[in-house]
């Protein structure tokens, strides 16, 4: 079968096992105290199964870049948000609205022009050493920054959870090529082990850092992360691993145009998802605060004055006259 094949459909079922995760992370976010932490998250079940769902999309993610290259692979990571989609409206209990689904025809309509652009042969080049430790160094400068005090830290969690997510994509691919590469170098050498560790940290780290993400809803993380993984882990591809756009002018222009129907797809959703959130996080709260006082207020008051005066406030000057 043909490399190209392989890295899609791997990709495309680790997207969903991520899709799931993301779910499973948000549902435990909306039931989790803020001030939670870390050690609190180990001793639960569900924290464990986000764990292994996240860890069977790695290692889908991982085999997908044995065949392909980042940008062919990473741009498939956004159908998770589109495989969310339809997994979030389930555990919740409603259906997909209208402008998910544009969002999602979007999002795939840009995906597929993104696919005729990139690469398709299977990646031979690897990042040495000092390339390595650059790249890990810049990535932890970058996350320190978004993670300062300040406003929408929900984004700005998500946005430095996506950028880990994508340079540890970038790192395993070093990883792997460089493990099945069949030149006989060693197997073990110190640019190994600083790669092997340092994609444990940034994948330990995206995870932790999406979980903080999730805590403001679903929708908008996801959709930052969705973003920054593919860009970060392109932006290395292109920059220190030798890999290309193919095409001419042409495929550039259809590059930019899926980009915009990609982004605008994801903004969709992200939009529709945050909706959802916010009127499902206590769907039965307005209706039963107002349920109450209507019917009493119309038995015991005028209805002309039931909005602003108490029941008790006209029949008490009659009895004191009386």
């Amino acid at each position: 079968m043909n490399a190209t094949l392989i890295a899609v459909a791997l990709s495309l079922i680790s997207a969903g096992a991520y899709a799931a995760a993301a779910v499973a992370q948000s549902r435990l976010a909306g039931r989790t105290d803020p001030a939670t932490g870390v050690l609190r998250l180990l001793g639960r079940g569900a924290w464990w199964s986000a764990v292994g769902l996240n860890a069977a999309g790695a290692l889908l993610h991982v085999a997908a870049l044995n065949f392909g290259p980042l940008t062919l692979v990473q741009p498939l990571g956004a159908l998770t948000l589109v495989v969310a989609v339809p997994l979030g409206a389930r555990a919740a209990g409603r259906r997909v609205g209208r402008v998910e689904w544009r969002g999602t025809a979007l999002t795939l309509l840009g995906l597929g022009a993104l696919l005729l652009t990139a690469g398709g042969s299977a990646p031979h080049e690897t990042l040495s050493l000092p390339e390595a430790l650059g790249v890990g160094a810049a990535t932890m400068a970058v996350v320190a920054g978004l993670s300062r005090p300040g406003a929408r830290p929900g984004l700005r969690h998500a946005a430095a959870s996506g950028i880990t997510s994508g340079v540890a994509s970038a790192l395993t691919q070093t990883l792997t090529v460089a493990v099945t590469d069949h030149s006989g170098g060693p197997l073990l050498s110190w640019r190994l082990l600083t790669v092997a560790l340092l994609v444990s940290a940034f994948a330990m780290g995206g995870l932790l850092l999406s979980q903080t993400a999730y805590r403001g809803g679903l929708g908008a993380p996801l959709a930052v992360v969705t973003l920054a993984n593919p860009v970060a882990a392109a932006a290395i591809g292109l920059a220190l691993l030798g890999e290309r756009l193919h095409g001419g002018p042409v495929s550039l222009v259809l590059a930019l145009l899926g980009t915009a129907a990609a982004v605008r797809g994801v903004i969709l959703l992200s939009r529709a998802q945050a909706r959802n959130t916010e009127l499902g996080d206590a769907p039965g709260e307005p209706a039963a605060t107002s349920a109450d006082p209507v019917p009493s207020r119309v038995v015991i008051g005028s209805p002309r004055h039931a909005d602003t005066a108490p029941p008790a406030a006209g029949p008490l000057p009659a009895h004191a006259s009386g």
